[in-house]
C-alpha cells in the first residue's frame, strides 16, 4: 500500500461498524459511566488495509477515570496473543468521552500507538446525541504521526459477534 502524501487522508474514507458492535460499545460506555470505557474491535485485517470489523471486546480501563483511558495491560497482552493466533488484527481502539464530543483529545492523540487501526470514540454527552434517535455519537478517526483524520461511519444492518 502506497503512503499518502503528507497531510493527505491515509484512508479508509469510510467504514461499516456492525450494529451489534455499536450496541456493545454504547452499552459498555453506559455501564462504565462516570468513567471512560475502553475496548478493542477485532477485524479480519487492519482498517487501513480494508479489513472488516468482526467483534468487539470490552477491556478494563486501568486509569479508572472520567478524563482518560488506558487499556489494562493484562487485557492488552491477552488480546494481542488471541488476535495474532487467530490471524486477525486490532481494527479499532475504542473509548468513551463522558461529557465531551467524540473527538480525540490532545491526550488521546499523544497516546495513539496503533497507526493502522481506527480510533473510535463514543460521546455520552446529551449535547452530542443524535437529534432524531437520541443515540450517543460514535465517530471514527485515523491518527497517524500525530495527524487526525475523520473516517465516516456508514450505516450497517448486519450483526457481528460480541465477545
Amino acid at each position: 500500500m502506497a503512503e499518502p502524501a503528507p497531510g493527505a487522508h491515509p484512508g479508509p474514507p469510510s467504514v461499516t461498524v456492525p450494529a451489534a458492535v455499536r450496541e456493545a460499545i454504547v452499552a459498555q460506555a453506559n455501564a462504565e459511566y462516570p468513567n471512560e470505557a475502553c475496548g478493542v474491535i477485532v477485524g479480519s485485517d487492519v482498517a487501513a488495509a480494508g479489513g472488516l470489523a468482526l467483534s468487539y471486546v470490552p477491556t478494563r480501563n486501568e486509569a479508572a477515570s472520567p478524563f482518560r483511558y488506558r487499556v489494562h495491560p493484562d487485557d492488552l497482552l491477552r488480546l494481542t496473543i488471541e488476535v495474532d493466533d487467530a490471524d486477525q488484527a486490532f481494527w479499532g481502539i475504542v473509548h468513551s468521552h463522558v461529557r465531551s464530543p467524540a473527538v480525540p483529545s490532545p491526550t488521546d492523540i499523544g497516546a495513539a500507538t496503533y497507526p493502522d487501526a481506527l480510533y473510535l470514540l463514543v460521546s455520552l454527552s446529551d449535547d452530542e446525541a443524535d437529534p432524531t434517535t437520541g443515540a450517543p455519537s460514535l465517530r471514527a478517526w485515523r491518527i497517524v504521526d500525530g495527524q487526525v483524520h475523520e473516517v465516516a461511519i456508514e450505516p450497517a444492518g448486519s450483526a457481528a459477534p460480541v465477545t
